[in-house]
């Protein structure tokens, strides 16, 4: 997984954990699933949620003309074609894709699919006493300087990834460092790979490949690859890059073995998002991915032509003359040639100003109605990050109050019904709908609920009126020890309070048999009240409310906040309240629920919980015509608060011109938590430092953005979710967790799944993960993404993929018939 333009430097990867994550993810609308049933399940579940569908206007390749050069819109140039190091972005995997071998490619439901064209097969040949993969080549597979692909080149990029050789600048090395030794086979079109322990997520292994040539020296591997291939071996060659017309261009290669390519080339140009519009009314791109404006735009341009409007007629409609009515062109006329030359003059320019705007738009009009709108669901979700660093938030009970108090239905539905598109919120943060690994686990912690969340405040001590009131007990901290045992003692029963201990045992089941005697009866309660009795038979698991949850930093205060937030791990002290029944019944339902969705002792569902509260909205929010106007915030008196300080959250927000619907979900989700007496300060930050400044140096409480999807999410997702350690120079080591909270046991779990050769198996222990990730409330799932894609109504084979990816050498144009039934083979620009 990988956030666009996200920094993967000392965020701090841990060697040999340091990986990449999934490549692609958008910063400025900040870009990564969506859902069916709860909780750990058979595969049917995965078949049963179905993928979005592609929208690529598939052809066969005898219908795709042969020739013409396609310009395909990026994000920018790439900084290296090195897909292994920390500055590779979107660009540097479009290139790959394109020209170098994937042994494995992602079918529509995401599923890694066997390439043939480089592999005849490839399976585990051994699993006793070690596991071995047999690769059998393509005997036809060559570099485009003649060679073999082979055992060598399959040695260069295990040793260059191992993570043994500090000397290459590698960003990732995930499954490599497992990998004991490589050797040829039988022939030289077989490669034994023998793994030192096993791994289940072998087939994402080698994809990219590179030559040895870039793989096999570090200033080869560091340098030499950042601008240049020495050998390549796709369906498209790399001619050139060029800086200054901003494009890199692929030509077909003659040596290819598969089917050829229909283009003669492809040419990736770097167009920024916010310039694509006004490209493609120029009639200089081919596809390009789009906001929802400009596809809006293009509807406009086609319902005109279905209308049989031209562009000048369209400008008269809804365009620069709209607004000119009879009487004011006839006055307009008067004052142009009147006596008054002064006046006339300035009409006269003005006159001459709006016609060549009426041309302008005219003529991008008529351009606009050759392109269609091609939408799927972009293969990412957008995720509300909840920073447990320090704050308020450092308290699950906060964190699982915000996740309460939003209406993730509300928001999916805000962003995608508009566009046509299915609406249904994630379900999970390792899998989509339709891939082997999905199941929708995001009943381990509860719908939205106005009132349980409300009561998850009040049990963590934020009350109305505590804003201006004075700790009755100082030397008692928020969530301290003093808490639980009133909140225990209000609802007849005691426990100890749960130790967080620097080393857990890995491999026992995260509580003592007497925390589990002492926790069963309120365990045992809330699963009467679920309808389950299964998840009485796992009393005292880890849950993400009690042992092993790390939450950074609980001894640092949060002075950044403008708003004043309790200075977690200040002995500042409080009079601690009672927590409300309702909260003690949702703690304990969610240990239950979150135990039955890790073990599969219980069903852990949960009905949907009808909305409580209403949308009450928020003192200086937009919202659309006929919303309910804002509220006017609660005063002092009544504001949540705790020890005399409010409860505010910082939300972070970028600021750029393709943000605008993430702003929107923001300014909802603002409403949402106001609802419950959440007061948010809303800082709006450029894009360039969003990412870099805020989410990934923790300079934040509420953020949103972006993850990629993999078909790999024990190996690529465990960066994201791993709790972070302390490094030996005092700083974090937090990988791509942003929000800075994960348990040992959700870590231990990824292992596991990663280390068994049992398929199912790996995709049950990957759920049971995703079950606890939702319990802790670290990060919540909103949407998947929409994926819009402006194209020539007559390009094939290409557009919104889903959860595929290109098929390179099948992209090209339609074949077009003459009115002599001839067919035109070629296109250019």
């Amino acid at each position: 997984m990988s956030q666009i333009g996200a920094p993967r430097g000392r965020t701090c990867s841990r060697s040999p954990r340091s990986r990449t994550l999934r490549s692609v993810a958008t910063l400025t609308s900040a870009v990564l699933a969506v859902t069916v049933l709860a909780g750990c399940t058979s595969g049917d579940e995965a078949d049963e949620a179905q993928a979005a569908a592609q929208d690529n206007a598939p052809a066969s390749r005898d219908k795709v003309a042969d020739g013409g050069t396609l310009r395909w819109a990026v994000d920018a140039l790439p900084t290296t074609l090195n897909s292994f190091q920390a500055d590779a972005d979107g660009t540097t995997s479009r290139i790959a894709g394109a020209v170098l071998p994937s042994l494995y490619t992602l079918d529509a439901r995401g599923r890694p699919q066997r390439n043939a064209d480089y592999l005849e097969s490839a399976q585990v040949v051994e699993t006793e006493p070690k596991q071995v993969v047999l690769y059998k080549l393509n005997q036809q597979a060559v570099w485009s300087d003649g060679r073999e692909i082979g055992a060598p080149d399959f040695v260069a990029q295990w040793r260059a990834l191992s993570g043994r050789d500090t000397a290459y600048w590698t960003a990732r090395n995930s499954g490599y460092e497992r990998i004991e030794k490589i050797e040829r086979g039988k022939n030289d079109l077989e490669v034994r790979v023998t793994f030192a322990k096993p791994y289940s997520d072998w087939k994402s292994l080698f994809t990219p490949l590179y030559p040895k040539q870039v793989m096999g020296a570090p200033n080869t591997f560091n340098d030499g690859a950042r601008t240049t291939l020495k050998a390549t071996a796709g369906p498209f060659l790399l001619k050139a890059i060029d800086r200054k017309s901003s494009t890199v261009t692929l030509t077909r290669n003659p040596r290819w073995w598969g089917q050829p390519a229909k283009l003669d080339s492809v040419v990736l140009a770097a167009v920024p998002r916010a310039d694509r519009a006004d490209a493609l009314a120029a009639g200089t791109l081919d596809l390009a991915e789009i906001d929802r404006s400009t596809a809006e735009r293009i509807a406009l341009a086609l319902r005109d032509a279905r209308a049989g409007r031209n562009g000048a007629e369209a400008a008269l409609a809804h365009g620069p003359g709209s607004s000119i009515t009879p009487s004011k062109a006839l006055k307009s006329w008067a004052l142009a040639n009147g006596s008054d030359e002064e006046k006339a003059a300035e009409v006269q320019a003005a006159r001459t100003k709006n016609q060549q705007a009426i041309a302008v738009y005219a003529s991008a009009r008529d351009t606009l109605a050759k392109y269609v709108v091609r939408k799927s669901l972009e293969p990412a979700y957008t995720q509300l990050s909840l920073n447990g660093e320090s704050g308020p938030l450092a308290d699950e009970r906060v964190r699982r109050a915000v996740a309460r108090a939003i209406n993730r239905q509300e928001l999916a539905e805000s962003v995608l019904k508009p566009l046509g598109l299915p609406a249904k919120p994630p379900g999970s943060h390792l899998a989509l709908a339709g891939q082997a690994a999905y199941a929708d686990s995001s009943d381990a912690l509860g719908n939205q609920d106005t009132e349980e969340a409300r009561a998850l405040l009040a049990d963590a001590g934020w009350v109305p009126g505590g804003a201006v009131r004075k700790p009755a007990d100082a030397g008692t901290k928020a969530g301290s020890e003093a808490e639980r045992k009133a909140a225990e003692k209000a609802n007849g029963k005691t426990a100890d309070k749960a130790t967080d201990t620097k080393k857990e045992d890995a491999t026992k089941e995260d509580a003592t048999k007497e925390d589990a005697s002492k926790q069963g009866g309120a365990r045992k309660e809330a699963a009467k009240a679920e309808g389950t009795t299964d998840a009485k038979k796992k009393e005292g698991s880890d849950t993400a409310s009690d042992e092993g949850l790390y939450i950074v930093g609980d001894d640092k205060p949060g002075e950044r906040r403008t708003v004043p937030a309790p200075a977690v791990g200040a002995e500042s002290g409080t009079g601690v309240l009672a927590p409300a029944p309702a909260a003690a019944r949702q703690s304990a339902a969610l240990l239950a629920r979150a135990e039955a969705l890790d073990t599969g002792t219980g069903s852990g569902a949960r009905a949907a919980l009808p909305v409580s509260g209403t949308d009450k909205g928020v003192a200086g929010a937009y919202a659309p015509r006929g919303t309910a106007a804002p509220v006017t915030a609660p005063d002092a008196a009544r504001a949540l608060g705790k020890d005399g300080k409010a409860l505010s959250l910082r939300f972070v927000l970028p600021s750029g011109p393709g943000s605008e619907s993430l702003r929107a979900v923001g300014d909802r989700i603002v409403r949402m938590l106001d609802a419950v007496g959440i007061r948010t300060e809303v800082t709006k930050v450029t894009d360039e430092s969003f990412f870099k400044d805020h989410v990934a140096s923790g300079d934040y409480d509420l953020a949103l953005y972006s993850w990629p999807a993999s078909a790999f999410p024990a190996t690529d997702a465990r960066p994201i979710f791993a709790k972070p350690e302390p490094a030996s120079d005092g700083s974090l080591l937090v990988e791509q967790n942003y929000s800075r909270v994960g348990t040992d046991r959700i870590d231990q779990l990824f292992d596991q799944a990663a280390g068994t050769l049992d398929e199912e198996e790996a995709r049950e222990l990957v759920r049971q993960a995703d079950a606890r990730i939702w319990a802790a409330a670290g990060s919540i799932p909103l949407y998947q993404r929409p994926q819009l894609v402006a194209a020539k109504a007559d390009l094939v084979n290409a557009g919104a993929w889903g959860l595929a990816g290109p098929r390179y050498q099948d992209i090209g144009f339609k074949k077009a018939e003459t009115s002599k039934g001839a067919e035109r083979n070629s296109r250019t620009p």
